[in-house]
């Protein structure tokens, strides 16, 4: 087993600019979960540790990583040994103290099974002070007022980028962008698998063989139910209407339309009009509480037209402001991760006066 990390990391002495706002040089983060998404995160940290102190003052430094049967303390931020390294897992509140953890990272699947656990960590985090990173999904649906009071109680923070888009930051927009803009409405494609699969389809594949297809190229999961039913996109949207509006995820109402086998017919339909078959998630703030997916043929000039492969897009309708579009962020655990990174420095980066 390595050897446990020392106590919390004193403040930074300041420095020769009177304009930044100091914090830790080197917080510490507790990563929970290591699959493919925590693995990029934490390969993230350990091998751009340089380039995000110069670029953003700040050098996020890895100082735990935590499994259900495994956790693993690290000296200087890595790297993470081999399992057969790590020793049983502690209570979460201990691993915090000892590592001094300035932020909690959730990696864990999003699954029924895990909800609770995800919960649990994110709200004892919440409430000690620790911010919390996550692009776990579950518990966010469920817990989204109990989330929000253990922030307000803890004067933490929680950022969920990697839950509502990977790379592409939609939550960012929802939170702060479009602030004071009047949004009303949002329109999207946040899930890069049925984009894919619709133009596969559109092409002349049966589903089998684009789901397959997807699933080769890393775009798809071994289960691809969720993105195919809809669930995924109206889960990402319910997100960013609760960031938007205030909705609490939970009281959402769901209608969506599958992608099937039935669905070929319709996709060859629209290509021959010059249009693209589209599941589109939307939800509009004249409507609270409910969320629709619906497969729509798109025309070009919509940007959602111009999706390609697993692109996705969110577009926010602002009457007065004029729609906001988001797009690109192709679907990938580098993706998710450069989310959670993003989120990591938002929490923990030096706040500066002026422009910064």
């Amino acid at each position: 087993m390595s050897s446990p990390v020392a106590g919390p990391v004193p403040p930074a002495a300041p420095g020769d600019d009177p304009a930044v706002v100091r914090s830790d040089d080197d917080p510490a983060v507790v990563l929970s979960g290591f699959g493919p998404v925590g693995r990029a995160f934490a390969e993230r940290l350990l091998t751009h540790a340089d380039e995000l102190a110069r670029d953003h003052g700040v050098r996020p430094r890895l100082a735990a990583v935590r499994v259900g049967s495994a956790e693993v303390e690290l000296r200087d931020g890595g790297p993470v040994p081999p399992r057969a390294e790590w020793a049983p897992p502690g209570p979460l509140a201990r691993t915090l103290d000892r590592t001094g953890a300035r932020v909690l990272v959730q990696a864990l699947p999003s699954s029924p099974q895990l909800r609770q656990q995800a919960a649990d960590e994110a709200v004892l985090a919440l409430g000690r002070g620790v911010h919390v990173v996550t692009a776990t999904k579950s518990h966010l649906l469920g817990h989204w007022r109990e989330l929000g009071a253990a922030a307000r109680a803890g004067g933490s923070l929680i950022r969920i980028s990697g839950a509502t888009g990977a790379a592409l930051p939609t939550a960012d927009l929802a939170r702060t962008g479009v602030r004071g803009l009047g949004c009303r409405t949002v329109r999207a494609c946040p899930n890069g698998t049925a984009t894919f699969v619709l133009d596969r389809l559109a092409a002349g594949d049966s589903l089998d063989r684009a789901v397959g297809e997807a699933q080769r190229l890393g775009i798809a999961e071994a289960d691809p139910s969720a993105d195919l039913s809809g669930a995924d996109a109206a889960t990402k949207v319910r997100l960013l209407a609760a960031l938007l509006w205030g909705w609490d995820p939970s009281a959402v109402r769901v209608d969506a339309v599958a992608v099937d086998a039935g669905t070929g017919a319709a996709a060859l339909a629209a290509a021959a009009e010059g249009r693209r078959l589209r599941a589109v998630a939307s939800a509009s703030a004249d409507r609270p509480l409910v969320v629709e997916v619906r497969l729509e043929p798109t025309a070009p000039g919509d940007p959602l037209y111009a999706l390609t492969g697993p692109e996705k897009a969110v577009v926010y309708g602002c009457p007065e402001a004029g729609d906001i579009t988001v797009s690109g962020g192709r679907s990938s655990p580098l993706g998710a991760a450069l989310a959670m990174l993003r989120d990591t420095l938002d929490v923990t980066a030096p706040r500066r006066h002026g422009f910064g």
